[in-house]
Formats: structure tokens, sequence, C-alpha cells
């Protein structure tokens, strides 16, 4: 039923997993292979391809739905439908930015500065529209030129400021460059084509795998804690323990006291069970989670 297109490059070993965890396989014949499958009757195809196209094959129809960043829909200016964010990047869990950055020398501190400098301003980046769009609304001119890579590399001799993606800036700092200015919040999502959108049949089954997609990630770094405890020491218990919501409580036969269980952050579990225990906890199991559903 559903073409899916899928990021190839820096997104590509965190959408395979993440694709994995949520018992949506991707098979392909070698690690540099184009095609590929999933063994799910929602899907058709699969194809792997560099995130910067995605949003115009999206958007011309060749394939209903896919995943790239917002950064790459918003170069492109494709007309595309976004289904649902998915929080998951490359290296960490930092929503990529797209961020104007100069020297650490340069006396600049704000993008308004940046305009007031004398003589034409140079600004390379890998998304000139994107840069172009932002520096119209702030009524800035400026020389824009297109950087294939290596863009935090083309300060002071090509470039006065550069327009770049990045997680944490770290990549940035150590080129010698000071952020001054967001320009994009860049998450990624699953966008889909507008007539596939507006065709029930397809808009349910592409939500159904945004449900599972959506409902790993919510699981990544959680677990379910259950437990006994006796009446006497339910509310000392219950003193110590998060949860998501609030913990299921049911009543053991005979009286014998009761069985929680709720979802907490994996983070804290060395330092969670232990407190149970000393608050009267018994039985306690930690098991972990693949996805959760809201």
């Amino acid at each position: 039923m559903l073409r899916l297109v899928l990021p190839k490059g820096s997104l590509e070993k965190a959408t395979t997993q993440l694709f994995a965890d949520a018992d949506l396989a991707i098979t392909r014949s070698s690690g540099v292979d184009y095609r590929a499958s999933i063994a799910d009757p929602r899907i058709d195809e699969v194809r792997i391809l560099r995130p910067q196209e995605i949003p115009i094959y999206v958007s011309q129809g060749l394939f209903d739905f896919g995943i790239t960043g917002r950064d790459w829909i918003e170069e492109r200016g494709s007309d595309v439908v976004t289904l649902g964010e998915l929080n998951y990047a490359k290296a960490t869990s930092n929503t990529v930015r797209v961020v104007l950055a100069v020297s650490q020398d340069s006396p600049v501190t704000t993008l308004a500065e940046l305009a007031s400098q004398p003589g034409t301003l140079r600004v390379s980046s890998e998304y000139p529209e994107l840069t172009r769009k932002v520096f119209a609304t702030h009524g800035i001119e400026a020389e824009i030129s297109m950087s294939y890579g290596a863009t935090e590399a083309k300060i002071p001799d090509i470039a006065d400021a550069v327009v770049d993606m990045t997680e944490t800036g770290s990549a940035l700092r150590a080129a010698g460059l000071r952020i001054i200015e967001t320009l994009l919040v860049s998450p990624t999502e699953l966008i889909a084509n507008p007539a596939a959108a507006a065709d029930p049949a397809k808009r349910h089954a592409m939500e159904q795998i945004l449900t599972l997609l959506q409902g790993t990630l919510e699981a990544r770094g959680k677990v379910l804690v259950k437990l006994n405890v006796a009446t006497d020491r339910l509310e000392a218990v219950l003193g110590v323990l998060p949860s998501m919501r609030a913990p299921t409580i049911s009543e053991l036969s005979g009286g014998a006291g009761f069985a929680l269980e709720t979802v907490v952050e994996k983070s804290g579990i060395n330092t969670l069970i232990p407190a149970l225990s000393d608050q009267g906890a018994t039985d306690i199991l930690e098991i972990p989670l693949s996805k959760i559903v809201h």
C-alpha cells in the first residue's frame, strides 16, 4: 500500500535502530543498497535516500511518506504534510538547530549587529534558501554562497558568518566559532504526500506506523516496576514511588496487601529499588519496555 523513503547518512543508523525497535525491521542486501524492505503488510516499498531530497520526492508523489528534518522541508519549500515529530537525532537526544555563527573574536553578538557591519556581508551555508528567507524577514542583505561541507572552516577567509546545523554546538566551538542566533529548530518529522495523506486508507496506515515509532521512542529510558506491599506500608511506599501518571494499585487476594506497578525512568532505578525495599516493598520486579502508547 505505502511507499516509504528513509534518510541515508547521519540519520541512517538511528533510523534503522528505531524501526528495528518498533518491530519494523529494515532488510537490505548490503549497507550501501538504496532499496530495502520491511516485513509489514502496510509497506510495499522502502527506499533510502539523502534527507535533502526526501521532501521533494514526497511532495512529488514518488513516495507516500518519509522521514526527514524540518530544516530540509524549509530549505526545499516542499508541499508536504507533517504527520508527527520523531524525537531522535543522529548523535544525542538534543533537537537539531540551524544556527548563525561568527568567529569567537567577532564583536558581533546578535543578528542585527551582524547586518550593521561595514562592507558586504559574506555568509556560507548548506541552507542558502532558508538563510535568504530569514535574512529577508530581518531586512538583511548578504552575499550567500552554497557550502558543500566543512562550513565551519569558511570563517574568516571565505565568509564572515556561517549558517550551519548543530546538535550540541561542539563542532562549531572547536572550529573557533560562536553561535549568535538560532534560525530554526529542526525536529525529525514523518512527512506525507498531500494526496496520500488525504486518502483515508493510506492516512490510517501511516498513522499506525507513526504510533509504533512514537511508542518506541516514548519507552526508551523507561522501565516497568512491579512490587507487593503490606497494607500498613502502602503510604510509605507510595511516598517514594514516582510514576508517569498514577501507579496501578490492585488488592492482593486474602487481604494480604497490595500489588503496585508503574513506569519510571531507568536512570533512577539504582536508587529507587533500594528505597522501595527500605519502605517495606517486596517482590520487586524491573521489566524492560518496548513501547508506550498513550
